[in-house]
């Protein structure tokens, strides 16, 4: 009995010591740490979810949609709710590979989180908003899964918006492209954070990437209320989106398509071209008209998401890298064409602009024979004639008698460098600045140029000079790459004489891209001012407004008197009708359009020649700048001159309906109506 009442004790005082520390723990729950926890259970039931805004279209200078978008059906995944299922959502991805015909193993890892061990593709964004899987599904796979939504829980097929091309591939590169936001874009791009919703995609190239803050607009934001497993209870608060606001380019959809298709013809015309480019240029602004660039792609193929072995196809040597854009990247020796620059350093360094020159067979050089075009010798003549029938042994005379003045392989003055420092003022070695990322500089090789090279390659090229080329077969070859591997390891610091020849008729090391080649001839046949490109003319609200007018900034002025500069824009104005490149403009009308330029054959080792053809017109009044180069192309005049003309004669409707009525080019913005489409003309 004693036994019995002892043991009732302590369970009494068992019971009471619960009671306490749990009133206690009551007491610090509810007292002392009650608020910090009521904040936390508040926080845990709201979850922000950042809503895209529509993002801006990019817009012809008559405001034709280059890229605009276009409502898709898209199939996305609530992970959310599928993780909470006793497989993870396995019986569900499952059914949807099957509707998809995607890998089930392809969908589990666009559905898993982004983390430090989990390679992409992986989902960046809120679990709180469906993940994307198909932005291509078509109406019936739509169907399959809205029909049977007892299959298919947290499976949800929606309307969204996504890209389109109206115009197909023309100037792919140009217009760029979207891919989903890095964590390297978040942290680098200022603002983007703040308002990434997981789904959203960011330029990456092109136009979508220089104009992307404008293209994409304000996010929007909704505040939605959670129960504890997560399981959305309804709205607490929404900020709308504001959409993107449209870009107008000065791009005329219609000169683009004539350009493209003329440019594509002229590739085709070469069997081994492997590489071209086409820029229109208004000679009056500087604003681009249409700028195309070969081989090309289909922008399409960035809708829902590119696959590593697609990108790499884009990128691969074999496809000829369509993902670079040959007007602004690629760089190759302009030859001729580079002649109104050495024309102008003749003029610089007090050659008479009206002199008699003679135009020899051939011009000996520290030693060596410099021949004209075949060797044929043409005899005296003035710089117009110069240019017209592209004499070279004018200009290897003046070179090297210049390269002579510096004080040869060892000045023992600073050297004046006429030839390279007038090749700057015409805007070669730089990017021109046109609103396009990672354009190319292109290469003036002086004397400080060649320095910085051999002092990059003396090591390896005094190896070779030791070793030789073993690996190449031809036994000829393999003893000229070596001496020339001596050559370079000695004295490869120093400007030599064949290398002041070469540069006074754009060969050897000097490289331009079309881009700045453009550029040159607009300032020449315009005003002489050196201008920065645009390609963005306006940025545009929905409604029509206008935000603000992208001016056309002017960089430079070239080295010419007004005198100067009309005396060679009327020499290449002859070049068409009786110069270098008649045969490719034989039976033109030029007493309708009289189309002015220069040819240019630039020699590559081990290549075919690249093809050139720089021109304007008409040549009294410029309206426009074309420039053709294909790589491996051949003669100037064979393919890249027809090629240009193929342009004019769309332009102005030479045996066809004109891509612009009267050849005019529109100085005025599109109207645009209170609802943001565009008013007819």
């Amino acid at each position: 009995m004693i036994r019995m009442r002892t043991r009732l004790l302590v369970l009494h005082v068992l019971v009471l010591t619960l009671l306490v520390v749990l009133v206690g723990r009551l007491y610090q729950v509810q007292v002392v740490h009650g608020q910090e926890f009521v904040t936390r259970a508040t926080e845990t039931r709201t979850r922000t979810v950042i809503v895209p805004a529509v993002r801006g279209q990019i817009l012809d200078s008559s405001g034709r949609p280059l890229v605009r978008n276009r409502t898709a059906l898209v199939v996305s995944v609530d992970r959310a709710l599928l993780s909470r299922t006793p497989d993870g959502g396995l019986k569900v991805l499952t059914k949807l590979s099957q509707v998809l015909g995607r890998p089930v193993q392809e969908l589990q890892r666009k559905i898993t989180p982004c983390g430090p061990k989990v390679p992409k593709p992986c989902w960046t964004g809120s679990p709180y908003q469906p993940v994307p899987l198909d932005e291509k599904v078509d109406t019936r796979e739509a169907l399959q899964i809205l029909e049977r939504q007892e299959e298919f829980p947290g499976v949800t097929a929606e309307i969204h918006s996504v890209r389109q091309y109206p115009g197909g591939r023309a100037g792919a590169q140009m217009l760029g492209y979207l891919q989903p936001v890095t964590e390297e874009e978040l942290e680098k791009r200022e603002g983007l954070k703040a308002a990434f919703s997981g789904v959203d995609l960011a330029g990456r190239d092109g136009l979508e990437y220089v104009y992307d803050d404008a293209l994409r607009g304000k996010a929007g934001l909704r505040r939605v209320q959670v129960d504890r497993m997560g399981k959305a209870l309804g709205v607490e608060d929404q900020v709308t989106p504001v959409p993107g606001d449209h870009l107008v380019t000065s791009i005329d959809s219609r000169i683009q398509a004539v350009t493209e298709k003329a440019l594509e013809r002229a590739m085709k015309s070469a069997p081994q071209a492997d590489g071209g480019a086409a820029v229109v240029l208004d000679a009056r602004s500087g604003r681009v008209v249409a700028l195309a660039s070969q081989p090309n792609y289909d922008p399409e193929i960035w809708g829902g998401g590119i696959s590593a072995r697609g990108y790499q196809r884009l990128m691969s040597e074999k496809s000829g890298k369509p993902l670079v854009s040959r007007a602004i990247n690629g760089q190759f020796a302009p030859g001729s064409t580079f002649k109104i620059s050495s024309v102008t350093s003749m003029l610089r360094a007090g050659y008479p602009l009206n002199g008699t020159y003679d135009c020899s067979g051939s011009y000996n050089v520290g030693g060596r024979a410099f021949n004209n075009f075949r060797g044929i010798g043409l005899g005296p003549m003035n710089l117009h004639t110069a240019l017209v029938r592209s004499c070279d042994t004018i200009f290897y005379r003046a070179a090297y008698e210049q390269y002579l003045k510096d004080g040869g392989r060892y000045p023992k003055k600073p050297p004046k460098e006429i030839f390279a420092n007038t090749a700057r003022a015409f805007g070669f070695g730089r990017p021109t600045g046109v609103d396009l990322p990672g354009e190319s500089g292109g290469r003036i090789p002086d004397r400080a140029w060649k320095k910085s090279l051999w002092n990059q390659t003396n090591a390896v090229t005094c190896e070779r000079s030791r070793k030789g080329y073993p690996e190449v077969k031809d036994r000829a070859r393999a003893e000229f790459l070596k001496r020339l591997a001596l050559e370079n390891c000695t004295e490869g610091f120093l400007l030599r004489p064949g290398d002041s020849a070469n540069f006074s008729i754009g060969q050897g090391d000097v490289l331009v891209t079309p881009m700045q080649l453009a550029r040159a001839y607009m300032a020449l046949v315009s005003d002489g001012k050196l201008r920065s490109p645009r390609i963005g003319w306006a940025q545009v609200r929905p409604d029509g407004k206008v935000v603000r007018t992208i001016p056309v900034p002017v960089v430079g002025k070239l080295p010419l008197s007004e005198k100067e500069r009309h005396y060679i824009k009327n020499a290449l104005s002859q070049v068409a009708q009786d110069g270098t490149a008649a045969g490719a403009f034989a039976g033109f009308p030029m007493d309708k359009v009289r189309v002015g330029g220069k040819t240019g054959t630039a020699e590559v080792w081990g290549k075919q020649d690249t093809s050139w053809f720089a021109s304007f017109a008409p040549t009294k009044n410029p309206q426009y700048v074309v420039v053709v180069m294909v790589s491996q192309g051949g003669m100037g005049a064979q393919t890249a001159a027809p090629a240009a003309r193929e342009i004019y004669e769309g332009i102005y409707g030479i045996k066809r309906s004109p891509a612009v009525p009267g050849g005019r080019l529109t100085t005025k913005l599109p109207v645009f109506r209170p609802d943001g489409t565009v008013a007819p003309r």
